[in-house]
């Protein structure tokens, strides 16, 4: 198999690099190395992320915390906020992104930049907009590659209740679809099994 970098391992994972993705990686990076770990072939290490963004999937392949081993584990809080805690060591690492890592040095850029990347999320760029906002882009990404930690991100040690490990479910069979779903998921309707999609939940807003 080809010797490949952990960096050309999470762009290929990912599908492409970016200003995220390098953040992810440094992140993760930094988890490993200040809580003496490697990567989790089980749940050795617990991730705690509080977004969706592109960083995530840089700290699934590198530290081995993803959905399915059920030691990443998601809090929508929208924030470039990452926790680690060890199993082996009760430690765990707080790692928050620095707000200024995003913008471009330059305030003509930084302008410049906010305006193609509007253009091209909104569908509205020409050939020559997207090309010099990828080149933004790509500059972006290869400073945070570069940068020095303390330029990127705070750590500090905090104290962690570390979840429990993953549990594996009965299912029972939702009696509205046929569909199989974990025990502990399923709803009652009309007193039969039903799995949430088919449960009809009611609510008056709380």
């Amino acid at each position: 198999m080809e010797n490949r970098s952990d960096w050309e391992k999470v762009v290929e994972f990912h599908g492409h690099a970016c200003p995220g993705l390098a953040i992810g990686y440094r992140v993760a990076k930094a988890a490993l190395r200040e809580l003496a770990e490697k990567k989790a072939e089980d749940e050795e290490l617990v991730a705690i992320v509080e977004n969706d963004a592109c960083g995530v999937d840089a700290i699934q392949v590198l530290t081995g915390c993803t959905i399915g081993k059920g030691n990443l584990i998601y809090r929508d809080h929208g924030k470039h906020v990452f926790t680690f805690g060890c199993r082996r060591t009760g430690k765990a690492l707080r790692i928050s992104v620095k707000g200024s890592v995003w913008q471009h040095r330059n305030p003509e850029e930084e302008a410049e930049y906010r305006q193609l990347r509007a253009r091209v999320f909104g569908g509205e760029a020409t050939d020559e907009e997207k090309t010099r906002f990828y080149s933004f882009q790509q500059k972006k990404t290869e400073e945070i590659l570069s940068l020095p930690e303390e330029e990127l991100f705070n750590m500090q040690w905090v104290d962690m209740e570390l979840p429990p490990k993953a549990r594996i479910f009965n299912s029972v069979t939702c009696a509205f679809c046929g569909e199989p779903v974990a025990e502990v998921r399923a709803r009652i309707r009309e007193g039969k099994p039903a799995c949430i999609p088919c449960s009809l939940e009611y609510s008056r807003g709380w």
